[in-house]
């Protein structure tokens, strides 16, 4: 028995520090921490940090941004998952909390802002997002034939001539692996007005969003902090947050 609990207490160490380490200096130079009021916030604030010097030092002032219409719920990334409370599901109006890596750049333009530096792709009419928690792809960019479409393409594309989505900057919620009905397609994108929240992504005025991708830069392996204000400060000394 006594055996059984000490392994049992090894192991939830190690399931810490390994929660620990995404944050580690070397694996994040470049943090964006955007905090929500509480759990059915809509709206929030966006601060982007930088590490000098092994401290978080914040970049340029905050700016606004707003969440799902329904709020905020934990998510799945590097951090969340394993938390109590309330999960992100597929199509709950929820933007997933919790801490996740950011991924590539989707945008309808040939190229990034000017003064870019960072892996991006220019979607066509060919590529896609499945959302449908049966598809084998879901919460996947894909690419299928345009000129012959599977019967949900229409719902699915990702080139819609919509101005919100010129650039879509990946959130890594659910991704590795996807499991089906968690949550899918979640992005840094244009928000459609300064009080309409998304269903599900965080999302921010226009010249905003071209100053955050101007300043992501791969090597500083970004990640992305959101929290209602009082979970992040519960977890902000154990989690190294700034």
């Amino acid at each position: 028995m006594r055996g059984a609990r000490l392994r049992r207490n090894a192991e939830s160490l190690l399931l810490c520090i390994l929660l620990l380490l995404p944050l580690s200096a070397s694996a994040a130079e470049q943090l964006i921490v955007s905090i929500a009021p509480d759990w059915n916030s809509t709206q929030g604030t966006l601060q982007r940090y930088e590490k000098q010097g092994g401290a978080w030092k914040a970049v340029g002032k905050p700016w606004p941004v707003l969440y799902g219409r329904s709020g905020l719920a934990w998510g799945r990334g590097l951090y969340g998952q394993d938390e109590k409370g309330l999960h992100k599901k597929e199509k709950d109006g929820r933007a997933p909390a919790g801490i996740f890596k950011v991924g590539k750049i989707y945008t309808y333009d040939s190229a990034l802002p000017e003064g870019s530096d960072y892996p991006f792709h220019t979607t066509t009419a060919a590529d896609v997002w499945p959302d449908d928690v049966n598809h084998p792809d879901y919460n996947r960019h894909i690419t299928v034939d345009p000129k012959n479409p599977p019967p949900w393409y229409s719902k699915q594309r990702m080139r819609l001539g919509d101005f919100a989505y010129r650039w879509l900057v990946e959130i890594r919620h659910n991704s590795d692996p996807p499991v089906p009905g968690n949550g899918s397609a979640i992005f840094f994108h244009i928000r459609r007005g300064p009080q309409k929240p998304s269903a599900g992504c965080t999302t921010m005025a226009e010249q905003d969003l071209v100053t955050l991708i101007r300043w992501l830069r791969a090597d500083a392996n970004p990640r992305y902090v959101l929290m209602p204000a009082a979970e992040y400060a519960a977890r902000r000394e154990a989690l190294k947050l700034p």
